[in-house]
């Protein structure tokens, strides 16, 4: 079975400002205080300024994004994920914005036994308890894709 994210990870007051003016924008509740905003086609095509890909190496962050993210990120720390996996294989990638600035990543090194999004949940300030990671924690398991996020959307 797949498991396929493209999303916007951040506190669930400023995600929700910040996308309001956002057209297709959908954000979605995680716990731990978290919201996410799935990277839908619809969503990509509103916020993209047309210059190509992402000079941070991610699959589907629109080009112009890191730099929305960048002033989001100045009423607190916002974080870019994707994943992609099939029958237990594939990969992940995160970054986190704060103070108008990228300040951790993009990421893809599990050198420190956590998964790049349980790195960046961290940065946002999510824990962890016994026998769970972040990813877990805050929910990030409840749906297998975006349009699994966009259902569960308010």
């Amino acid at each position: 079975m797949a498991y396929v994210l493209q999303a916007v990870i951040a506190g669930a007051e400023l995600l929700r400002a910040s996308a309001r003016n956002v057209s297709d924008a959908r954000v979605a509740s995680l716990g731990q205080g978290l919201s996410l905003l799935p990277m839908t086609d619809e969503l990509f095509d509103a916020v993209t300024d047309g210059s190509g890909a992402s000079p941070l190496g991610f699959w589907r962050l629109p080009g112009g994004f890191d730099r929305t993210l960048a002033e989001w990120s100045a009423g607190g720390s916002v974080a870019y994920v994707e994943a992609e996996y099939f029958g237990g294989t594939g990969e992940q990638r995160a970054a986190v914005w704060a103070d108008g600035a990228l300040v951790w990543g993009p990421s893809d090194d599990r050198a420190t036994g956590l998964s790049p999004i349980s790195q960046a949940l961290r940065r946002l300030g999510a824990t962890s308890g016994p026998g769970q990671d972040e990813f877990t924690a805050v929910g990030l398991d409840r749906h297998r894709d975006n349009a699994g996020w966009v259902a569960a959307a308010s």
